[in-house]
């Protein structure tokens, strides 16, 4: 094994920026993610076992019919640090477990685009406190919201409001706590760092024939339609960091009427409505037959900054020419020449294994000193090992000859 110390040119650090395309197609209650169709695997309907639309996390149990292979899934044991799973409440957590019981969750785990349609998003839940009275009637007081998703923004969106007034809670442009928001979840595994200005585009089609269009196009959040029936109007805003599209356009965008929730009553295609469909319930059977005719697009890019270490790891002539493998010695050698309970002393007359091949037959060529290159290990200024890079194939490295092995690490 040789050591060698990187020099100042052998070490880089820079940023790779990529820029993804994502687009969403809903229609009938179903997503498609990037026009990909949904795969049937040999034991499942669906290869990587997730629903149309989503993406898998982490890609486990490809290919697996849980009743026939079992699924494999993540577990922890109940013990004194009080670690569990989101999906445990606290009450299971003290009264189902004993300590020492394995808690377990399951795989696999997706994500997708969520819609969220919201009728006064800023009520609350009517609560009653019998244990304090006002003139001897119990006290009402506002508990929790109702659209908690909602309140979770509320101040961000305020934040925003120097960007554009439509982002702000309460504007010129109206009070968002009584309008009805259309929300529209992006989770970040889709778009990375952020959704990069300027490329989002939502799109409603009916019977196939394209009625609207939003695009960002002054890149500041603001949700302009492009092509409808109010071309120029401000039909929502986009949370570029935190994935959130928030659609308040409540103008008709056709006469035709249209089923789009469940329970309510038929309307004029608006933009609060846009995206129904989207994991939210809504389809021919809850919606209605006219559902159908109804499907959106949904396309943004994102932005992703990767930081990039590369470094050059340089065998130069006469280095690098010696190697732990047992196969670089000669076999059946005698390896200890001398040995003791005070004394070790190996065979200093060891030969290395000649490993130069020759054209031609019956022929030895003469020795060359040579070795094969299968990895490289990084190290630590206390010569710990924090990376190991592997070779596909092992690299000849003759003792006349200068390498370099470019290595490049993601974080």
């Amino acid at each position: 094994m040789s050591l060698k110390r990187f020099d100042e040119n052998g070490v880089i650090i820079n940023a790779m920026k990529a820029i993804p395309s994502v687009e969403f197609f809903i229609v009938n209650g179903k997503l498609y993610y990037n026009s990909t169709p949904q795969q049937s695997g040999a034991f499942s309907d669906s290869t990587l076992n997730i629903p149309a639309g989503h993406i898998s996390l982490y890609e486990y149990n490809v290919d697996k019919n849980n009743s026939t292979n079992a699924f494999s899934y993540q577990f922890i044991y109940k013990g004194g640090t009080a670690d569990s799973y989101s999906t445990v409440s606290n009450s299971d957590y003290y009264a189902a477990y004993n300590y020492g019981d394995m808690i377990t969750s399951s795989y696999p785990m997706s994500a997708s685009i969520t819609r969220e349609y919201m009728i006064n998003p800023g009520q609350r839940v009517a609560g009653v406190d019998d244990s304090v009275r006002d003139y001897g009637s119990p006290r009402t007081f506002d508990a929790a919201p109702v659209y908690p998703h909602f309140y979770a923004l509320k101040n961000r969106l305020d934040f925003y409001g120097a960007r554009s007034q439509h982002y702000r809670v309460s504007s010129s442009h109206g009070d968002k706590s009584t309008q009805t928001i259309n929300l529209i979840s992006i989770p970040s595994i889709f778009y990375g760092t952020r959704i990069e200005p300027g490329t989002l585009s939502l799109k409603w089609y009916l019977t196939g024939s394209l009625i609207g269009e939003l695009q960002d196009t002054k890149q500041n959040g603001e949700l302009i339609e492009v092509s409808g029936t109010s071309t120029g109007s401000v039909a929502g805003v986009v949370l570029y960091d935190e994935g959130f599209v928030l659609l308040t356009g409540s103008w008709d965008l056709s006469t035709e009427t249209i089923a789009l929730a469940a329970s309510a009553a038929a309307d004029n295609p608006k933009w609060i409505y846009f995206g129904a469909g989207a994991n939210d319930g809504v389809n021919t059977v809850t919606a209605g037959a006219s559902y159908i005719s109804a499907s959106f697009s949904f396309s943004f890019s994102g932005s992703t900054e990767t930081q990039v270490v590369t470094m050059f790891a340089h065998a130069g002539r006469g280095e690098v020419n010696y190697s732990n493998n047992p196969t670089f010695l000669k076999y059946n050698q005698t390896l200890v020449d001398y040995s003791s309970s005070q004394v070790y002393e190996e065979n200093a007359t060891r030969e290395i294994y000649n490993t130069a091949n020759s054209i031609h037959s019956d022929y030895e060529a003469p020795f060359q000193r040579q070795v094969y290159i299968s990895r490289i290990v990084v190290y630590d200024e206390n010569r710990n090992p924090i990376g190991i890079a592997t070779l596909s194939n092992p690299i000849l490295k003759e003792e006349e000859q200068d390498l370099t092995f470019k290595l490049r690490l993601d974080i």
